[in-house]
């Protein structure tokens, strides 16, 4: 398989049309391979507009949803970032090349172990992967300059925003299937600010917190 020609493809017939326009995180794609990450039995289709399955009730996200969220961060190379739901370990390893320092948890053990071997193969030292549950956040490397959820949630996770630095930044996707909204939340002078970016769906995190809902 010609992976450069792939990758161009990638490039120029997803990403790009998704307003990912930042030269820099467009050129880390071809430095951090997205098929490195990839399980074996579906590396081929590393490079495709599609998720991807990684074990019962996962799912990868698709290269356009990846590359527009590292984008839309903004990450200048100063910030702690937490990352909620480890899966490949391709997204850490992006905003590893981008961030000072970035921890991921993942919940299942057995992804956290292929992420953190897919992680050194790639020689990226300044991500940190861990196993639990933080989807209502991991204080124990916080406050953090940026959050991002590979899961969506009902409803705003404000219980994260007390887990951001002031001018923090959290990247969550919102709201019930089909109606959700990929939102930066930005916090700023005690209270937080969010900016909806785009409409996309990916599967709710199993154990996100529920709110109440009226049955007729």
């Amino acid at each position: 398989m010609d992976w450069d020609q792939a990758r161009f493809n990638m490039v120029e017939q997803q990403i790009r049309p998704w307003d990912v326009l930042d030269l820099t995180v467009l050129q880390l794609l071809s430095v951090v391979k997205r098929e490195d990450f990839i399980p074996a039995a579906h590396r081929e289709l590393a490079l495709v507009d599609m998720e991807l399955p990684l074990g019962p009730g996962r799912k990868t996200w698709s290269p356009k949803l990846e590359a527009r969220v590292v984008q839309e961060v903004a990450l200048t190379g100063k910030e702690r970032v937490l990352e909620i739901g480890t899966g490949t370990g391709y997204v850490a390893a992006l905003l590893g090349k981008l961030a000072k320092q970035v921890y991921t948890v993942e919940s299942d053990a057995a992804l956290a172990a292929q992420a953190a071997e897919h992680l050194a193969a790639a020689g990226i030292q300044n991500v940190t992967v861990e196993t639990g549950d933080a989807v209502r956040g991991w204080s124990k490397h916080g406050p953090y300059d940026v959050i991002v959820a590979s899961g969506s949630y009902p409803v705003a996770p404000e219980f994260l925003f007390e887990q951001l630095v002031e001018g923090g930044r959290l990247f969550a996707i919102v709201g019930d299937e089909p109606a959700m909204s990929g939102t930066l939340f930005q916090k700023q002078g005690g209270s937080v600010v969010a900016t909806k970016l785009f409409e996309t769906v990916v599967a709710p995190f199993a154990n996100a917190p529920q709110p109440a809902r009226f049955v007729f």
